[in-house]
């Protein structure tokens, strides 16, 4: 399978996820201990790919997404943004409400 086919399918069955340095439980920068401490906060289950471990994905996902940095949370297909826009959306209460929302409704009971 090509990287952006492996790229896109993991959007699509996934109804969060975010692309991160690290996991949510072992970070390895910043920007990704907040983001995902932010959706962890949320109470809802996520997927997550540590870009660090699969390169390809770390080349190839920003050209996907047309935006450089990570991570990169995706909510029901569509990009949401990187860690500045996750922590004000959390600040302002939004996340939670985007990712309810975007989550099957089976996996939030």
């Amino acid at each position: 399978m090509d990287i952006m086919d492996t790229i896109k399918s993991q959007i699509e069955s996934n109804p969060v996820i975010l692309y991160m340095k690290g996991s949510p439980n072992a970070p390895q920068c910043g920007f990704s201990q907040r983001a995902s401490q932010a959706i962890m906060e949320c109470g809802q289950r996520f997927a997550y790919v540590d870009i660090l471990s699969n390169p390809d994905i770390r080349a190839n996902l920003p050209a996907y997404a047309n935006w450089p940095t990570f991570p990169q949370l995706w909510v029901g297909g569509e990009l949401v943004g990187g860690c500045d826009i996750i922590t004000e959306l959390h600040a302002s209460g939004e996340l939670k409400v985007i990712i309810e929302a975007a989550v099957p409704k089976t996996e939030a009971e």
